[in-house]
């Protein structure tokens, strides 16, 4: 190559150092993308997160060392910047569909063998086909990954190339520009592209490899060979991509839709989780079942949340003094807050990590002339709209410390999270945000937890009442009943002084308000267990923040249920 100018060198730097930063932050988001996109279809999203970011580093690493396989680094950029262009604006379809087709794979057996309807096939091929399809969003981000890796060394070598000779501190600039552009890349995943929908951020990423692919090869034709094959398929990979921008998000939710039991009217990203909402019609001539999840997480179903939200908020109220003030943390759907307001409260805060959540509760969403949510607002009665309710948005860790310093004090307080299935919802079930709790409580007022499933999830469960019976309230008690939608579940009611909440309840003369579903043997009743439930309870774990106790139990319980259990992780919990 003939030797270039210190002018037109530095021309080639700064194209060169741009387009390694705009590929940086594209790699970036196809990390996240995928990382999210495969803790939304595999649950256990913190895990699942941290898993792929994990295995799509290796794979970068692995795919910078098969870089100085190739001669022609110029042919090499410019078609690998097309086969990360087609990978990656089609994975999240990819994706999709091998897991649509391992959930269908049971329903298509019976239909072929006419198999009696409730004899699901679980073992040989279903389990394997579930298998693959678990572990293919790592295959898929371990081909991405690899084929990112080899941007850095072959810009570098073409950026030798064009010097003719060697170049001092050159993977250090070219490093430079990386680290800069994926950067700029984490903060267009938070700002903008967390809540598109997966199939079009990745339509959006894959656009910009395909255009910067092509500025490369314009620029550096002279050095490419096959030019034609080049324009050619870029011109099909930007077509594939034209049609998964218009269709993508149909065929997305039409294999979600196959994930799930009933018809998905509603499917959405927030900053914060993935929302999905079913419905189901079981008699045409009562109202439409409708069902809301997070993350893939059923959070509750409309022909039974009453029997939720009854044992979750009529106890506590009921074993409170005064009903003046209240407090609820998480709960964003309203549905407690709606029975909290039977007591006639003076004042409700509720504190809530996602305002789209609260949002989505709050305003009717019109969709093709149809408001799809407004099952949802009957179902909460508006609730949020009430002028005694404020809302406060953040993280309730956080929140509760900024209502210390105001000297709130709360007659209630409803703790109506999720479980502690990672780590940042762990520090919400730590002893150091219970005894934060204790501070905002009157003397006589009473506090509830959702404390999971006292039968699938026992350890965990028995940790978060000793963890609040740690933190000093007088009167600690758990109590259970079951809701057809989750099966049995169980919370934690805990009085700051005075009497327990059981006592308190018995000598009611009947209930205060009637919520349709409890009755006063029905909460007595609910505090009874089966003989020797407690037996275990001097081996459970206070949860610390340092120690992630309930973290650890909630995955080692649901690991058991799905027989993956190992005993001896249960004595790491320090």
């Amino acid at each position: 190559m003939k030797k270039l100018s210190s002018s037109s060198l530095r021309y080639h730097d700064f194209l060169l150092f741009t387009i390694m930063a705009v590929l940086a932050g594209c790699g970036l988001i196809y990390e996240y993308l995928l990382s999210h996109y495969a803790g939304r279809i595999l649950g256990a999203v913190e895990q699942v997160i941290f898993a792929m970011i994990g295995v799509m580093i290796v794979s970068m690493g692995l795919g910078a060392f098969a870089a100085r396989i190739f001669k022609s680094y110029f042919n090499a950029f410019v078609w690998l910047e097309l086969s990360i262009a087609f990978i990656g604006g089609t994975a999240v379809l990819f994706l999709a569909a091998t897991t649509a087709l391992a959930n269908q794979f049971p329903q298509l057996l019976i239909e072929t063998f006419a198999l009696p309807p409730d004899l699901i096939p679980r073992g040989g091929l279903v389990s394997w086909a579930k298998k693959i399809a678990s572990v293919m969003p790592y295959v898929t981000g371990f081909i991405l990954g690899f084929l990112i890796g080899m941007e850095i060394p072959l810009i570098a070598s073409i950026r030798e190339t064009l010097y003719g000779e060697y170049v001092e501190h050159n993977f250090g600039s070219v490093y430079g520009a990386d680290y800069i552009g994926a950067g700029l890349g984490a903060a267009i995943w938070v700002i903008y592209m967390l809540s598109l929908p997966p199939t079009q951020a990745a339509v959006i990423t894959a656009s910009i490899n395909l255009v910067v692919g092509l500025i490369f090869y314009w620029v550096y034709r002279a050095n490419i060979n096959a030019g034609v094959m080049v324009v050619l398929t870029h011109f099909l990979v930007a077509g594939v991509l034209s049609v998964i921008a218009v269709h993508g998000m149909d065929w997305d939710n039409a294999m979600e839709d196959l994930l799930y039991k009933d018809k998905v009217i509603f499917s959405s990203n927030t900053q914060y989780q993935h929302i999905t909402v079913t419905e189901r019609i079981m008699d045409p001539a009562k109202p439409k079942i409708v069902s809301l999840f997070i993350n893939g997480r059923s959070q509750f179903a409309s022909n039974d949340e009453i029997i939720y939200h009854s044992m979750l908020v009529s106890p506590v109220m009921h074993a409170s003094a005064s009903h003046k003030n209240i407090l609820i943390i998480g709960g964003g759907d309203g549905l407690a807050l709606r029975d909290v307001l039977r007591w006639k409260p003076e004042s409700v805060d509720l504190i809530d990590i996602d305002p789209a959540i609260i949002e989505f509760f709050t305003t009717p969403k019109v969709i093709n002339d149809e408001i799809i949510n407004q099952a949802l607002l009957d179902l909460n009665q508006y609730s949020f709209s009430n002028p005694r309710v404020h809302t406060h948005f953040g993280d309730a860790f956080i929140k509760v410390d900024e209502l210390i310093q105001l000297g709130r004090l709360y007659d209630s307080i409803i703790v109506d999270l999720p479980d502690p299935s990672h780590p940042d919802l762990n520090k919400l079930y730590s002893a150091r945000f219970y005894a934060k709790l204790k501070t905002l409580l009157t003397g006589d007022g009473a506090m509830v937890v959702q404390s999971t499933s006292p039968y699938h999830a026992k350890n965990t469960f028995l940790s978060i009442g000793k963890t609040v019976k740690y933190t000093g309230f007088k009167n600690v008690e758990q109590y259970h009943h079951n809701v057809p939608s989750f099966g049995e579940w169980g919370w934690t009611i805990a009085t700051k002084n005075g009497q327990s909440a059981k006592v308190r309840i018995i000598n009611k003369h009947g209930l205060d308000v009637k919520d349709g579903w409890a009755t006063q043997g029905v909460l007595l009743a609910s505090f009874e267990f089966s003989d020797h439930f407690f037996d275990n309870i001097d081996d459970i774990k206070i949860n610390r923040i340092n120690n992630q106790a309930a973290y650890q139990y909630h995955l080692q319980d649901w690991e058991k249920q799905q027989g993956i259990y190992s005993p001896t992780k249960i004595e790491s919990v320090n």
